[in-house]
């Protein structure tokens, strides 16, 4: 079982978090949303991220019916998309560029972005991100970080799975490239 200490050293300890933006970093993740090994009745084969969108967890499989459950923000209303993915790349502190269609649906929010944004504590992508791709191509969905924390619980994003930078980085450092991630 993991405890909130727990998390709170491995954000210190994990390179580069220490730095934080001044509404994450006065942000304490409520009990119920710390990740914790549990049983789960599902037949997700072990070595898989199985994210669930009506309770908000994503699942990084352990063993037969044994998973980390991590808690998670996921896209809004039409703009989460399920499907059977693979991580393909990962990156510290991405880069960040809007893509087309956000800029179409909101150009106040994402034009002044739209060459992209730099790694840090600012960039809306977080500490960490894993890169869905389905065969050769980039879905440009992502499983992230976010510099937005509040948000973990709701449906807010543009259809990319979200955790706390903390998470995110604990997640990272245990996924290898080529995993299968299936977004239910």
């Amino acid at each position: 079982m993991f405890t909130r200490r727990h998390f709170l050293n491995t954000a210190a300890a994990t390179a580069g978090l220490a730095a934080a933006s001044p509404a994450a970093a006065q942000y304490l993740v409520p009990e119920s949303q710390l990740p914790r090994v549990e049983q789960i009745n599902r037949d997700y084969a072990p070595g898989e991220i199985h994210v669930e969108p009506q309770s908000f967890k994503l699942y990084w499989m352990l063993g037969p019916g044994l998973a980390l459950t991590y808690s998670v923000g996921i896209g809004r209303a039409n703009l989460y998309e399920s499907g059977d993915f693979r991580i393909n790349a990962k990156k510290e502190w991405p880069r960040w560029t809007p893509t087309p269609e956000m800029i179409e649906r909101d150009p106040a929010a994402y034009k002044p972005f739209e060459d992209g944004m730099e790694g840090g504590i600012d960039n809306p992508l977080g500490a960490r991100a894993l890169y869905l791709f389905q065969g050769s191509r980039d879905t440009y969905l992502r499983i992230h970080g976010t510099n937005a924390p509040r948000t973990i619980g709701s449906a807010v994003s543009n259809g990319c799975v979200r955790l706390v930078n903390s998470h995110i980085s604990d997640l990272y450092n245990r996924v290898p490239l080529g995993t299968r991630a299936v977004l239910h």
